[in-house]
């Protein structure tokens, strides 16, 4: 909020302007009051002249009605500048964190919660717009009102204004007492609450599996039981919570019973006037709901200040290390890898990788294998830069890659994951991802290249088609030729398909092998290969376990040496042979 200062003080003198005119309020009635009481004696005592000061009256009244301009007219601009100064400073921080997000290393993303950090982004930023924008200006009326109110009956009638104090330690306390005695019982109907949405949601999704199995009844007993458990949470919160107006209610009738009544005698004794008596019960009122308001807002404010530190946690995180620029890629990148004597860990103590080195020629077409958790897409992290190495270099071009740029890096590189993302838009945009400056005409040539140009016309809509939220409404073969059109409109000079095939049928990977053999021809390749059917033309195969480089070669020369991979190969053979199929009838 800090660029914001100048509104935000304005804001400020604004609400002390507003609080001042509240609290002038019931010296105004008062003085009213006062003259009308006094005309009204005067009249009964039978004193020569008497009647309603209407002047004066039309004085207090006019009075009145200033006091009323500054009062509306001090809440309007508090609220119109504070509401301008919390919306561009949260604008603010939804862009930091956005570009915060973008020079956090992948190894962030690895180690923390998708949900976590999305609610980071959403949920925790909401609550500190809302309690900047609700509770605070909030707050700040409410202690102003106090203070104000408190320096007022001082200066009215200091005895009175002792007893008026008193009460408001009173009243914070037992509202501060009531609150924690429900808080915990609110956690509880919020968790009960997750926990029957939770059960809904599970229910929903295995809906088939819950009927073939017939399994209603127990599901429907399940229910119950969590929608009876939020019934009580539920209730015990609500009425714990509403026990906080009656409670405090008293406490504040009660001042308002020892107000009035020390106030008449003051009256009687002439040392207090009936308007200030008046005066004062407005101002036991003008204290006790402030009070009220802050216990209340107390929980919304320790919320806003937890979910605050989630976020500034957010934004002060390491980010991405970068070397000295003090080279650059080539304009056109020929394909020439080398890695020497790279080592790597994802914690300095213990090393994955050491002394990995190989050189690929340019347009060689590289297949990366080995078991689970051998190091494949770890060694095409390092290529990428999405980790750094921690000793060696890895060059292309005779160029070392860490001192250049990532972002000068990574646009020669062209990927195909294995999970194909596409995002809530047309077709066509989602193809355009590659090349943003590509025409429309150049769209439809990557996809025909990928082979998906021919499925993309039948749908409805075409290439203007939506494709949905959960990218549902094609198939994943479809969605994994598109992001493969996607990266031939990108043009890469490396191309890295990472296992692109295996979760396809054979009709699909045949399609899909059929297009990254034209993307990837005339391009140096890195493949990460599930199924080594699809490997076998391939120059040099790096075999992987544990992190180290136990073979290389091409297909045959490592079926010859009749290692790892050929038991790999062979075993995966052995699986993908079609059994005897006998029908009858």
């Amino acid at each position: 909020m800090k660029p914001y200062k100048g509104q935000f003080i304005a804001a400020m003198i604004a609400t002390i302007l507003m609080c001042i005119s509240s609290v002038f309020e019931p010296i105004v009635i008062g003085l009213a009051i006062t003259e009308l009481s006094q005309n009204v004696l005067d009249m009964i005592n039978g004193v020569p002249g008497a009647g309603i000061n209407f002047a004066y009256i039309r004085y207090v009244c006019m009075l009145y009605f200033v006091r009323g301009l500054f009062y509306h007219g001090g809440e309007f601009l508090g609220q119109y500048w504070l509401t301008n100064v919390v919306q561009s400073a949260i604008y603010d921080l939804r862009n930091d964190i956005s570009q915060k997000i973008n020079r956090l290393p992948v190894s962030y993303f690895d180690q923390q919660q998708t949900g976590d950090i999305l609610a980071r982004m959403t949920n925790d930023v909401d609550a500190m717009s809302n309690a900047l924008q609700q509770s605070f200006l909030q707050v700040v009326i409410a202690v102003l009102s106090i203070t104000f109110a408190v320096i007022s009956m001082l200066v009215l009638n200091a005895r009175l204004a002792l007893i008026v104090v008193i009460f408001i330690p009173i009243t914070y306390f037992t509202a501060r007492w009531l609150l924690r005695k429900s808080q915990p019982t609110f956690e509880k109907q919020a968790n009960a609450l997750g926990n029957l949405f939770g059960f809904t949601q599970e229910q929903l999704s295995g809906f088939t599996e819950i009927k073939v199995y017939g399994k209603e009844n127990d599901s429907i007993e399940q229910f119950k039981e969590r929608n009876l458990a939020l019934r009580e949470y539920g209730f015990r919160a609500s009425f714990l919570s509403s026990l906080l107006t009656p409670v405090l209610g008293f406490i504040t009738h009660l001042d308002y019973i020892v107000v009035a009544t020390a106030g008449g005698f003051s009256v009687l004794a002439g040392t207090l006037t009936v308007g200030n008596l008046q005066a004062f019960i407005q101002y036991v009122w003008q204290i006790n709901q402030p009070i009220q308001m802050i216990t209340q807002l107390s929980g919304v404010m320790q919320s806003a200040l937890a979910a605050s530190h989630r976020v500034f946690i957010l934004l002060d995180e390491a980010e991405e290390f970068q070397l000295p620029v003090t080279e650059h890629m080539p304009k056109k990148v020929q394909g020439r890898v080398e890695f020497q004597n790279v080592r790597f860990g994802y914690s300095k103590e213990q090393p994955l990788m050491e002394n990995i080195s190989f050189t690929v020629q340019p347009g060689e077409m590289v297949a990366v294998v080995g078991p689970t958790g051998a190091g494949k897409t770890t060694l095409i992290n390092l290529l990428m830069r999405f980790y750094d190495i921690d000793q060696g270099k890895i060059l292309i071009d005779d160029v070392d890659i860490q001192r250049v740029s990532r972002h000068d890096l990574r646009k020669h590189f062209g990927m195909v994951l294995q999970d194909a993302w596409l995002y809530t838009d047309t077709v066509q945009e989602n193809i355009r991802l590659g090349d943003l400056e590509a025409t429309d005409y150049e769209v439809q040539e990557a996809a025909e290249v990928a082979n998906v140009d021919h499925f993309i016309r039948t749908l409805p809509g075409g290439y203007d088609m939506e494709i949905n939220e959960e990218g549902n409404n094609v198939s994943l073969g479809q969605k994994q030729l598109m992001t493969i059109a996607r990266a031939v409109l990108s043009n890469p000079d490396i191309l890295i398909p990472d296992e692109a095939t295996s979760s396809v049928d054979t009709r699909l990977e045949q399609l899909i092998q059929g297009a990254m053999d034209k993307v990837m021809q005339g391009r140096t390749s890195f493949v990460i290969a599930h199924r080594l059917s699809t490997i076998r033309n391939a120059d040099l195969i790096l075999v992987m376990q544990n992190g180290t480089i136990i073979e290389h070669g091409n297909h045959d020369e490592l079926l010859k040496h009749g290692g790892f991979y050929a038991d790999l190969y062979q075993s995966q053979f052995n699986e993908d042979k079609p059994a005897d199929i006998h029908m009858s009838y």
